[in-house]
């Protein structure tokens, strides 16, 4: 079989997609909002859903619920309720989702590099 014709579930979706390694990815990260959601959990600390509605990028709120529906039925993040009345809940990252971090690190990196005018990340962002 070559990657054009193997076909496997994506989890958490519905679609069906290549083999490919790189379009695997895609398919759960590979939107315009969903890295900026990883990145606010994973450099900014963000946890609480309006602290993710508040980034600078103004993602909006019913993009922002989808994405993390998406991120929780990937694995790469979980939710936890800390209030009741009404149910809200705070989102970490799980392993899998912090495993994203060289990626991001690499994608600023770049950004840095051949993109003018982006603002190079805190140095203990980078190191981590």
């Amino acid at each position: 079989m070559t990657m054009k014709t193997m076909k496997q579930r994506v989890p958490g979706h519905d679609c069906m997609r290549s083999a490919c390694p790189v379009s695997s990815v895609l398919d759960i990260i590979g939107d315009k909002w969903t890295l900026l959601v990883v990145r606010d959990l994973l450099f900014l600390g963000k946890r609480m859903y309006s602290e993710l509605a508040d980034s600078m990028e103004k993602i909006p709120t019913n993009i922002l619920a989808d994405r993390l529906k998406k991120l929780e039925a990937a694995n790469l993040i979980e939710k936890k309720p800390y209030q009741d009345k009404p149910v809200r809940y705070a989102y970490t990252l799980t392993a899998r989702g912090e495993a994203l971090r060289p990626v991001l690190i690499e994608m600023a990196t770049w950004g840095n590099e051949y993109i003018a005018g982006t603002v190079k990340a805190p140095k203990e962002f980078m190191e981590r």
